[in-house]
């Protein structure tokens, strides 16, 4: 007894009273929240980090060497998770390190394979394959240097037809070369300043000495005499006068708006492409007789590539908007995920809707009674071409040591009634005997490329009119 009591009395005397007891306990629990606090904190500040830098890594862009050796071919050799495998090409210059050492002319087919540090990835093209086709098995190469075809879909850029030959070279791709005199496909960029800088109309009585296609400096002068040619400003165009369009560059727009046009138009401007493009340069000098030789095309400076070529065609019938060109529709890796998908993108609004309107009629009337009539001879006639709206511009220079002829065509074809168009260009560089001209290309392309389009629209109605 005496013991327990005074077991009791020491156990008594160790213990805290229950006030203290309360507050220790309140203490051990800030603890642990201070503890957990301190934990979740650390765990947030990791994670805005993580976040913070993808952000940053987004913002900055990856260069496709960096994605090819850190994400497609992992350091260790071990495939990483998939959700880390599946990274997606943001633009098109991705696309070009991707599929730099393929070749995307004079393709057969869709689809192309391509492989890349063991991988391979899947790249559907825009192609139109009957019209590609068609155009590979028309070429006329036996008195051709240089030949290169481009036609494109003009309200989205997308090419549907990349041909090319080079006697030079095989390997070679002219549809993205520029270095083709422009010659008088630039009286595209005159014609359209000359419409909204200075209201012509395609009526308007243009005056001219002298022969067609020559440019003095006695016939840039503003004289009229019994040797006084008139002329209006549609059928200077149609018929390509190259004193008319020299006035035009000198006593009407000068070197600024040159260079505005030319400029809205994409020359001496990079083009976002799948393909590295040279981009189509034009100078003008301080000299007005300068400015008449850029104005009409009559100068070697001004260069230009098939594939920009389609381009200002395409914006004609496009209410006057540059659309950025496009060869790859989406490239898929081989886990079946897609990792680049092409969307339509606007350059620039080269020229006004009403603009447009007016150069379509001017190039009309090329096709109609200008320098294109003998190539499209008959289409009035013709089951196809008689459904359609025709316009062109034509271009011919010979080189420096006068061994070659250029010959150009850049144009467009639309459906009557209806919302299908298409735009091409050809360059044909011919050797000693003229072969093949570049407008007889552009009318077989337009007649290939639109009787598919109607056989495939009547064989749709039917169907439907069959259901």
């Amino acid at each position: 007894m005496i013991h327990r009591s005074t077991k009791t009395d020491t156990e008594t005397l160790d213990r805290p009273s229950w006030r203290d007891y309360q507050s220790g306990l309140n203490r051990s629990a800030n603890k642990k929240k201070l503890i957990s606090g301190i934990f979740k904190a650390a765990g947030l500040f990791f994670l805005i980090l993580a976040v913070g830098y993808g952000i940053i890594s987004g913002l900055e862009g990856i260069s496709f060497s960096h994605l090819k050796t850190d994400y497609f071919s992992p350091s260790n050799g071990t495939k990483r998770d998939a959700a880390l495998d599946r990274v997606l090409l943001s633009d098109k210059k991705h696309v070009q390190n991707l599929i730099d050492d393929v070749s995307l002319v004079n393709l057969e087919h869709k689809r192309i394979d391509v492989f890349t540090n063991g991988d391979r990835y899947s790249v559907d093209t825009t192609l139109d394959i009957p019209l590609q086709n068609f155009i590979l098995k028309k070429l006329d190469t036996s008195t051709a240097r240089y030949i290169g075809i481009v036609g494109m879909d003009p309200a989205t850029g997308k090419v549907l037809s990349m041909v090319s030959f080079d006697k030079t070279d095989p390997s070679s791709n002219l549809c993205v070369d520029s270095k083709f005199p422009a010659a008088s496909i630039f009286k595209i960029v005159t014609a359209s300043a000359a419409i909204e800088k200075n209201g012509f109309r395609p009526n308007r009585e243009l005056k001219y000495n002298g022969m067609k296609h020559t440019l003095y400096k006695s016939q840039l002068k503003k004289k009229t005499n019994k040797y006084t040619n008139r002329v209006s400003f549609q059928d200077s165009f149609a018929q390509s006068i190259n004193p008319v369009f020299g006035k035009i560059g000198v006593h009407y727009l000068g070197k600024t708006a040159l260079e505005e046009y030319a400029e809205a138009f994409g020359f001496n401007q990079n083009i976002n492409f799948e393909i590295q493009v040279d981009p189509s340069e034009v100078h003008l000098s301080d000299t007005p007789y300068q400015w008449a030789e850029i104005a009409c095309g009559f100068n070697q400076e001004t260069t230009i590539s098939p594939l920009h070529g389609a381009m200002m065609a395409s914006a004609i019938v496009n209410q006057g908007r540059l659309m950025e060109p496009a060869i790859v529709v989406r490239i898929v890796d081989e886990n079946g995920d897609v990792i680049y998908r092409n969307k339509s993108v606007s350059m620039s609004q080269a020229i006004s809707s009403e603009a447009s309107k007016t150069l379509n009629a001017l190039m009309a009337a090329t096709i109609r009674s200008g320098t294109a009539k003998k190539a499209f001879r008959g289409y009035r006639k013709d089951k196809i071409l008689s459904r359609l709206n025709i316009g062109g511009k034509t271009g011919s220079m010979d080189n420096d040591t006068h061994d070659v002829r250029y010959d150009w065509f850049v144009g467009f074809a639309e459906e009557k009634g209806g919302a299908a168009k298409f735009a091409v260009s050809v360059i044909v560089a011919h050797e000693k005997y003229i072969g093949l001209r570049a407008s007889y290309y552009a009318r077989s392309a337009m007649k290939a490329y639109f009787g598919n389009y109607f056989a495939k629209s009547q064989n749709t109605a039917s169907k439907i009119k069959n259901k």
